[in-house]
């Protein structure tokens, strides 16, 4: 289901919004699976120098990896500004049909 407009969902517009939840969640926020979510968050007010890069990268894969197999991510991109907001842009596979699908500026504050 579309989380703005509630209408019916599926195939890639689905992977890109669960995608984006996904890693806009903070780990332990969610009361019944408190597993479910991305560090994400607990790195964004780190300096944004090639250590943290690194870390949220690696975030970002651990999340993907556990809680969407229908996608197989191949890129991540970090990019961030002085307000202290990280921005995370994917290239992946879209496995049910093999297409490439980029997802680009979710934002982490």
């Amino acid at each position: 289901m579309d989380e703005n407009t509630g209408k019916a969902l599926g195939g890639i517009n689905h992977l890109r919004q669960s995608i984006r939840r996904l890693l806009t969640t903070p780990l332990g926020s969610r009361v019944m699976r408190r597993d479910y979510g991305s560090r994400l968050f607990q790195l964004v007010d780190a300096p944004l120098n090639m250590s943290t890069r690194m870390d949220l990268i690696a975030a970002t894969a651990d999340a993907l990896r556990k809680w969407e197999p229908r996608f197989q991510l191949l890129k991540v991109s970090i990019t961030g500004d002085e307000t202290g907001v990280a921005s995370v842009s994917l290239t992946g596979k879209y496995l049910p049909d093999g297409q490439t699908v980029r997802l680009d500026n979710i934002s982490v504050k």
